[in-house]
């Protein structure tokens, strides 16, 4: 089977998900500067979700250009990816409406982490698609990268109820990790 479909279901699903998040962002009533002030949260965590989709898009792009074939097992782990990645508008309204108390913050980064194991085991499941000792699996490697970011997301959720500036923090830290597209799919 063909990845076309793949590739756009994903492309229509990621463009969505964007364009829900930017509809939750309210116009302040006020036509001053000072009647922004109490939406910085909204729009920090708006921007902070709205990297977070461009890094999948970008690197799930440039990882299915390194696939030759998809199947059924594919299909639906790139469906569980989706769906993870579809309750980011949630998380993030959740977050930034409740300027980033504890909970919300935690159930954030459960959310990071829920899409972060999504996308490993679409990974997997390509190179089970592939071969372990195809092309595809040679540029994935030992995916150290993606093993730092679960372990990193799963302290950030800890933390969130010591400090939810730390779990912030870390949670950024990670989106600037993965920036940077995935250079194993580059060439």
């Amino acid at each position: 089977m063909g990845k076309t479909r793949l590739e756009a279901f994903s492309d229509g699903v990621i463009a969505i998900i964007i364009t829900i998040m930017v509809l939750e962002l309210r116009a302040p009533h006020g036509d001053t500067l000072g009647t922004l002030r109490p939406l910085w949260p909204v729009f920090l965590s708006y921007v902070l979700s709205f990297v977070y989709i461009g890094i999948y898009w970008n690197n799930h792009h440039h990882m299915l250009h390194a696939v030759k074939h998809v199947n059924g097992p594919v299909l639906w782990s790139n469906l569980h990816l989706l769906f993870w990645l579809s309750l980011t508008p949630f998380t993030t309204a959740w977050m930034g409406e409740n300027h980033f108390a504890p909970t919300p913050v935690a159930v954030y980064g459960v959310g990071l982490l829920l899409n972060a194991i999504a996308y490993t085991i679409l990974v997997r499941t390509l190179i089970k698609r592939h071969g372990r000792d195809s092309e595809f699996a040679a540029r994935i490697g030992s995916d150290l990268k993606g093993r730092i970011s679960l372990a990193l997301y799963a302290i950030a959720v800890a933390l969130s109820f010591v400090n939810p500036w730390i779990s912030l923090a870390i949670y950024f830290g990670v989106a600037m990790i993965w920036l940077v597209p995935d250079r194993r799919f580059e060439t």
